[in-house]
Parts: C-alpha cells; structure tokens; sequence
C-alpha cells in the first residue's frame, strides 16, 4: 500500500512564500512523475507543477516563474516552493505521484493567501 502525505500548507498574505512537501511511503521500488495539483472553490482541479524521475519540470502558465518543484528520490519526497503567491493562489494543494504505473493521491493541503 502506498501512501502521500503532504504538510506544509497555512495562510499567508500576498506577496509571502509558502513550502509544500509530498512523501510516498511504502511498498515502492521507484517513482516515475510526482506533480501538485489544486482545486479552488468553485473550480476544476488543475495542473500545477510536474516533475519526472529524471527532473524534467512542466509548470501551469499562472504559476511558472514564482513556484518551483523539486524532488528528493532518496526521500520519495517531491517539494513545492511557491514565491510571490497571490490570492488566486488559495486552493487545496494535493500531491500525486506515478508509482509502478499506478496513480496516488494525496489529501490535500489548503493554501489559503489573503489580500
């Protein structure tokens, strides 16, 4: 069984920065792609930042040049640094991780960016 853990989100103003950190934990003998996702109120889940084993990165236009993914294979560990957030930033953030061919999801963590 394989499980995603996220920490690392809060409420902050404008202009602030914010880390989020995903860890797999268990049965796994490698990671293909990790990504982070997020879903506003009201809005569809979208794509925010993926990165594969071998660190090729994508980025959602709204978010390219502020946030920055990064992973840790030792740790199964992919990181989300997000500068400069905004308050269109405020969503839940959820991690998701190719694994063995197989696709898991984190719970979720809010962001939450006041004005």
């Amino acid at each position: 069984q394989v499980q995603l853990v996220e920490s690392g989100g809060g409420l902050v103003q404008a202009g602030e920065s914010l880390r989020l950190s995903c860890a797999a934990s268990g049965s796994i003998f490698s990671i293909d792609a990790m990504g982070w996702y997020r879903r506003a109120p009201g809005k569809q889940r979208e794509l925010v930042a993926t990165i594969t084993s071998g660190g090729s990165t994508k980025y959602a236009d709204s978010v390219r040049g502020r946030f920055t993914i990064s992973r840790d294979n030792a740790k199964n560990t992919v990181y989300l640094q997000m500068n400069s957030l905004k308050p269109e930033d405020t969503a839940v953030y959820h991690c998701n991780s190719l694994i063995m061919g197989m696709n898991y999801w984190g719970q979720g963590t809010q962001v939450t960016v006041s004005s």
